[in-house]
Formats: C-alpha cells, sequence, structure tokens
C-alpha cells in the first residue's frame, strides 16, 4: 500500500491507457499538498508520483476544460476572513503542479470548485461565510475577479448545523447558461443564470426548497439533462428533481433514504456521482462507512435501491467515477485510504480490486481525459 495524505482526487489521463489521478488533501497531519497517482484505466492499477504541489489545505480541486489547469480551494480563513483559490498549470509528462496565482476566495471555509463549458470562468461555494462567488480565467490560466459575489440569506431547523446560510456546493449545467448552488444551512438549492460575463443573475424562481432539515451538500446533473439529484448530509436522503434546461427550474420528484433499513447508527452523506452512462446514481454515507447505489428510470427519473457496499474504511467524505466509467474511487477520510472498486456495467455494483492507497484524509476525487 501507497502512504499519502489525501483529501480529493482528481484524475486526468495521460496517455491512451493511462490517467493522472491528482489528490488534494487536508494538511493538519502529515500532508504536504496535493498527490498525484498514474492510473491504469484498463486495469484500476495505480502507481504514486508523489507531492505535485505543496499547499495548505487543498481540499477540492477542479481541472481546466482545456486539461492544461488545475484550480484548487485553500479551505481556511486567514486572509481577511477568507480562503484562497489557487491556480496551476500542469506538466502533462510528470503529474507536476506550477503556480500561477492566487485569489482572495472573498469567503470563509471555500469547499466546491466548478469550472463552466468555455474555461472561462470559476465558480465557487464558501462555507462559513455562506456565499458563492464567480471569477475570471485567463488564457494563460491565472484568476481574476471576483466578477460576481452572492451572499445567501436564511436559517433551517437544525440548530447546531443550519444557524445561518452554508453554501456547499456550486454546479453548471451542460448547456452553461445555468448555475446550481445547494446551500446545507438553509434547505435550498440556489438556480442562478449564468452570464457571458461570468456573472450570476439569481433565476426565477431563484430556488427550489427541500425537506427542512434536510441540509443539501453535493448535486449532480443526470447526462440527459433532463434529471439532477442532491445529497443531503443531514438526514442521509437522496433527492431526484425534474430539471429544466431552458428554464432554469428544478423540481423535487421523489427523496430516498441512502441507509439500509434496520441501520440505527449516526450517519451523514457526502457525495453523489452519476454514472457517464445515466443508468445509475452513487451516494456516499459517513457513518454507515458505504457507497448507496441506486437506478435511475429513465422515463420518471425515480430511484430504486440497488444495493450498499462498504468502503473498506471509515468516513468516505468524497468519491468518483474514472473517465472510461469502469472503476470508482471512494476516500476513506478518517482511515487514510483510497480504496479501488470495479463498476458492473450492467447492475452498477461495487467489486473492491484490492487496491487500497493508504493515503491521510481523503476527501474529493475527479477526472478528466486528455490526449
Amino acid at each position: 500500500m501507497f502512504r499519502y495524505t489525501l483529501l480529493c482526487a482528481v484524475g486526468a489521463a495521460l496517455l491512451s491507457a493511462d490517467a493522472i489521478v491528482y489528490v488534494g488533501t487536508y494538511t493538519q497531519k502529515a500532508s504536504k499538498g496535493i498527490y498525484a497517482f498514474r492510473m491504469k484505466t484498463g486495469s484500476g492499477e495505480m502507481t504514486p508520483l508523489g507531492v505535485v504541489a505543496e499547499a495548505k489545505n487543498p481540499s477540492y480541486v477542479v481541472l481546466h476544460p482545456n486539461g492544461k489547469f488545475l484550480f484548487s480551494v485553500n479551505e481556511h480563513g486567514d486572509d481577511q476572513g477568507s480562503g484562497r483559490i489557487t491556480a496551476y498549470a500542469i506538466d502533462r509528462g510528470t503529474g507536476k503542479l506550477t503556480e500561477l496565482n492566487s485569489v482572495l476566495s472573498r469567503g470563509a471555509a471555500p469547499c466546491h470548485l466548478s469550472v463552466d463549458r468555455t474555461g472561462k470562468f470559476l465558480f465557487v461555494a464558501n462555507y462559513s461565510s455562506g456565499n458563492v462567488a464567480s471569477f475570471g480565467i485567463a488564457a494563460d490560466g491565472k484568476l481574476s475577479g471576483p466578477i460576481s459575489n452572492i451572499q445567501h440569506r436564511g436559517s433551517g431547523p437544525n440548530r447546531q448545523r443550519q444557524r445561518e446560510p452554508h453554501a456547499h456546493s456550486i454546479n453548471i449545467s451542460k448547456n452553461n447558461r445555468w448555475a446550481v448552488a445547494a446551500d446545507l444551512g438553509i434547505d435550498q438549492l440556489l438556480v442562478y443564470g449564468l452570464g457571458s460575463d461570468g456573472s450570476l443573475t439569481a433565476a426565477n424562481p431563484a430556488s427550489t426548497a427541500l425537506k427542512p432539515g434536510a441540509g443539501p451538500r453535493h448535486f449532480a446533473f443526470h447526462p440527459s439533462q433532463k434529471f439532477a439529484f442532491a445529497i443531503n448530509e443531514l438526514d442521509s436522503t437522496l433527492t431526484s428533481l425534474k430539471f429544466d434546461a431552458g428554464r432554469g427550474r428544478l423540481e423535487v420528484i421523489e427523496s430516498v433514504s441512502t441507509l439500509p433499513a434496520g441501520f440505527g447508527g449516526n450517519n451523514s452523506t457526502a457525495e453523489v456521482v452519476v454514472h457517464p452512462n445515466g443508468r445509475f446514481v452513487y451516494g456516499s454515507n459517513r457513518g454507515h462507512h458505504s457507497i448507496a447505489i441506486f437506478r435511475v428510470d429513465p422515463a420518471t427519473g425515480k430511484l430504486t435501491a440497488a444495493g450498499h457496499v462498504s468502503t473498506e474504511g471509515r468516513t468516505p467524505r468524497n468519491f468518483n467515477i474514472d473517465p472510461t466509467g469502469n472503476f470508482l474511487l471512494a476516500g476513506n477520510q478518517d482511515t487514510d485510504t483510497v480504496v479501488v472498486f470495479k463498476i458492473d456495467a450492467a447492475t452498477g455494483g461495487l467489486t473492491p480490486t484490492g487496491q487500497k492507497l493508504e493515503v491521510s484524509m481523503p476527501v474529493c476525487v475527479k477526472f478528466l481525459s486528455v490526449k
């Protein structure tokens, strides 16, 4: 097993048979920043590449659509009460990252990033301050701005976790017209129109309410763009929604439990990922320590539970599916491991391959194909 400190893994195909997996981390323990692995996409075999960038708490990373740049949050509040976002250039031969510049995230504890389809704009969700912001991306990968900075308002019924807004993610629709921000503190999915200049403007309606106390954390669009899914941290549910890509409207279809019947322990959810084929949705349980598998009805968007698989560790904060759709990598934050699973294309089931990478505090896994 390979020992590193991991918080976020991002994969980029290096050659036709390889991928580079970038690993962002929390740095409270042994981590020095962002790590990388080479992955053989045919077998899922992983080879460590070591530290590719030293950084403080690079807990979420995202890749530019052109595969030349990587952006990372620095999750803290040391700079004028704000965290930071750092831009890097990628050496596609070695995986090494070279810092280009760093900007204030304009809020405390930045926890999620997205890049729009044109590659001209970057969006951040700041958890502790409960706001979202947009930034410009220059041709050389450097960041500027902010362009927009929007403060969420409100609270929820959970007095320990919902006294104020907590923007937890922001995702861009496939048609590049809408940004959806999941706010755990106010039980809302807020929809913004995306301007050609990267500005954010509240849609009409401006938000979709989920069950009080649900605590929406992360969000994913279905490949068809007819549906979307929100995973709710506080009540361990997964909500499916209809999505009107023309008007930016979300409508709740149903919410289902991410836990098996009879489980009575404490749990909170974390990540939601839709398989590239659109047939399956996966969600992570922290407490049950599992990946929940659901089948998606292509006509209605309704979900059918298809099982739970142990992540072979504790607190799977994040996971993702490789570009081929054949493997899932799950990061176990509290047991410092990333576990590789083979995906059954017919059933969506997960089988561990036997590879377990020891990395401290893994929380984010993503992939980007490059030629």
